[in-house]
């Protein structure tokens, strides 16, 4: 079961007949890490994915289009870890799934809670921008229990493919 955020005031939405990202193993690449008893979670996590947007070309970006979209990965990389790692115990394995339309970022943990932007939003207060962070510069985010009854949970993200 997908718990996905309700949409922003100004949220455009899909594009009409946009089917999103394909379910896993579909029409894609996946690269996994497992996070658990690492040290540095956050560097390592985000020097993952940097290795991983290198080899599917996004990085070196050759526009400032695709420079956006690869800084928009990582800082969304590094705000759904750092979640886990104050709010769930730590993050337990980060898997990022490429498609042709979007890239999309999971971070599985053991934690019972359900991130959401703080509300209301407050610009000026140090912390709590996280998940309105990755609220804002992706396509779709949700929560996915585990479907066993186990523990824990994955907090996925979707960030649009530069053109």
């Amino acid at each position: 079961m997908s718990t996905t955020r309700p949409p922003a005031a100004d949220d455009r939405g899909p594009d009409p007949g946009d089917a999103g990202v394909p379910p896993r193993g579909q029409d894609g690449e996946t690269r996994r890490l497992s996070l658990a008893d690492v040290a540095g979670v956050v560097p390592s996590a985000r020097d993952f994915t940097r290795r991983a947007l290198h080899d599917w070309g996004w990085l070196p970006a050759d526009t400032a289009d695709r420079r956006a979209a690869a800084e928009d990965v990582l800082l969304v990389v590094s705000e759904l870890v750092t979640n886990a790692c104050l709010h769930a115990g730590g993050p337990e394995e980060l898997r990022l799934f490429r498609h042709a339309k979007a890239l999309r970022l999971e971070v599985a943990d053991g934690g019972a809670g359900s991130p959401a932007p703080r509300t209301p939003h407050r610009a000026g207060r140090p912390g709590g921008h996280g998940m309105f962070i990755v609220q804002r510069l992706c396509l779709d985010w949700g929560v996915v229990r585990h479907a066993d009854g186990r523990p824990g949970k994955t907090v996925w993200a979707e960030v649009a493919s530069p053109a």
